[in-house]
């Protein structure tokens, strides 16, 4: 992750909802980049590897959560 912003949260709590809220902005991303490749914005090789990213992202971030929760 290149934004750092969530480091500067005072507590664990808000770190956490930093994180949901990044998460969300994620999956919205995903949405897009689904929808531009449906109606065919763009060549789909182009869209793979972003996809890919996306999906790399939100596992990391779903995994920190966790970790963060137990």
């Amino acid at each position: 992750m290149n934004n750092l912003e969530g480091y500067g949260r005072k507590t664990k709590n808000e770190y956490i909802q930093f994180l949901h809220i990044a998460l969300g902005s994620l999956r919205e991303l995903d949405t897009q980049l689904i929808i531009a490749k449906e109606v065919k914005l763009a060549d789909y090789e182009l869209f793979a590897p972003v996809l890919d990213e996306v999906d790399r992202m939100q596992g990391i971030l779903v995994s920190t959560l966790q970790k963060l929760k137990s």
